[in-house]
């Protein structure tokens, strides 16, 4: 089993358990079909959780766990990472990859000049971005006309920077 971040527990929402929970990338849905979870603490500590409910809330989505009943429980879990078995998670579909599966994979130019490796992929308001790192740090934008290949299998994403990338 390799669990992988699917989120961040934000802060209790209401007075009975619920919580936000940010920078998940699964629908309620896709979080019900996972049911258990494993929170992790800034400080090191663990935790089993199961889902109890799931919905969406405006743009975003709330969470509530069972044996957390009240908002003082859920403040405990706020901060923490919810982690997941990755063979439980949806498969995002024909051309499409989770972030945690991209973060390693070498980074080139369409001449095959080597950039180095993603270290992380941001989410942004407008696109996703890849922290590349090699001899220097990239900050390579997640557009059609920037990336130009993603091969999982292959372990590399093919890139044409545009001009002046590089030099900022």
């Amino acid at each position: 089993m390799t669990l992988v971040k699917v989120g961040r527990i934000g802060r209790p929402h209401g007075v009975r358990g619920e919580q936000v929970l940010d920078s998940c990338d699964l629908s309620p849905l896709e979080l019900h079909a996972i049911r258990a979870f494993t929170w992790r603490g800034r400080a090191g500590a663990e935790r089993l959780l199961t889902l109890h409910t799931a919905r969406p809330a405006h743009d975003r989505t709330l969470v509530h766990f069972n044996g957390i009943a009240n908002r003082e429980q859920a403040s405990e879990l706020t901060l923490g990472e919810l982690w997941a078995d990755d063979a439980l998670l949806p498969d995002p579909g024909p051309g499409v990859a989770y972030a945690y599966q991209l973060v390693g994979l070498r980074v080139v130019e369409a001449d095959g000049r080597e950039l180095g490796t993603i270290a992380d992929v941001v989410t942004t308001g407008a696109n996703p971005i890849y922290v590349v790192r090699g001899e220097r740090e990239l900050l390579v934008p997640v557009i059609p006309d920037v990336v130009k290949r993603v091969d999982l299998a292959g372990r590399v994403v093919t890139v044409a920077l545009p001009a002046g990338l590089e030099e900022l």
